[in-house]
């Protein structure tokens, strides 16, 4: 049988997509953005790690979450594949620099920056905003028989209150894992309350400690900073989130309760007095202070 030419084996390779494309195309796509699209896959063992030999049954298949920052065709290709490569390394970075400091992100499971896929631990549970609820966000896609399958925000309010959460602690929860990001010196760039997940525990690690844990996600447009200047932004952005998506209801006496970012800030403050330096959280509390005056300022010129 006479073998392919070379240049006919070379279309052939070019015609072929690459595994983690592949993988996509077999993947449930669940959100799209401007920037990017998100679906939910399964990634299985690899043979090479479960061999024959070994008595003990083969580890699970694990749920992903991949993230592709697609192709822009209304930017330069070499502009294109050059921002992609950037924002791609800086997000998986950012991760890794939080899990090494203890902050509770996704796992990362594969990075592909040639073809822009992050793929990233699936977190099982809802976002904060839905928690609170302030409903799921715009660009949730539909499933294939153009219904949504989401559960009403009063029944997992009711379900989480049966689990002990309240909403004080969960704010409160909230604020320190900001603090122990931000200690890490890893700034967010996009708090609200869509990028936070609330994930129920197995069991508790202690009596004293919640049945749950907050779960920060996406990190897209993070960066690295220690300035108390751009921490104080961060927190001032989520305030605004829960200015224009979580407002305070009335209390029965006809009084406006306390706000939710209230709940964050003392959590925060309690983490960083705890575990950052000595005068770190009056220096945030001073810039977050200047934000709030500079933004009012900016609202009211327009």
């Amino acid at each position: 049988m006479p073998s392919l030419s070379k240049d006919v084996k070379a279309q052939v390779e070019a015609t072929r997509l690459p595994p983690i494309l592949s993988l996509i195309e077999q993947s449930q796509l669940i959100k799209q953005g401007a920037e990017a699209k998100v679906y939910k896959s399964t990634l299985f063992p690899s043979p090479l790690c479960t061999p024959s030999s070994s008595s003990s049954p083969p580890p699970p298949a694990l749920p992903v979450l991949l993230k592709h920052r697609f192709p822009k065709t209304y930017r330069h290709s070499t502009l294109d594949a050059l921002l992609t490569r950037q924002r791609v390394t800086g997000e998986s970075r950012a991760l890794v620099r939080c899990l090494k400091a203890g902050v509770k992100v996704p796992g990362l499971r594969c990075v592909d920056v040639k073809q822009g896929v992050l793929g990233m631990e699936w977190i099982e549970g809802w976002s904060v905003r839905e928690v609170l609820g302030g409903g799921q966000e715009g660009d949730e896609l539909p499933d294939e028989d153009g219904e949504e399958e989401e559960e009403e925000p009063d029944d997992v309010q009711e379900m989480l209150k049966g689990l002990g959460v309240d909403h004080d602690s969960l704010l409160q929860a909230v604020g320190a894992e900001i603090a122990k990001m931000h200690l890490a010196e890893v700034i967010h760039g996009d708090l609200t309350t869509s990028n936070m997940m609330v994930r129920l525990l197995p069991t508790r690690a202690s009596p004293n400690d919640p049945l749950f844990e907050v779960v920060l996600i996406d990190f897209g447009l993070s960066s690295v900073s220690f300035l108390p200047e751009d921490r104080a932004v961060d927190l001032y952005v989520l305030e605004r989130a829960f200015a224009s998506t979580h407002p305070v209801s009335l209390l029965p006496s006809g009084e406006e309760g306390v706000p939710h970012f209230e709940q964050v800030l003392l959590g925060y403050k309690r983490a960083v007095e705890e575990k950052g330096k000595k005068g770190e959280c009056s220096r945030i509390e001073k810039r977050l202070e200047e934000v709030r005056m500079r933004g009012r300022k900016r609202s009211m010129v327009g």
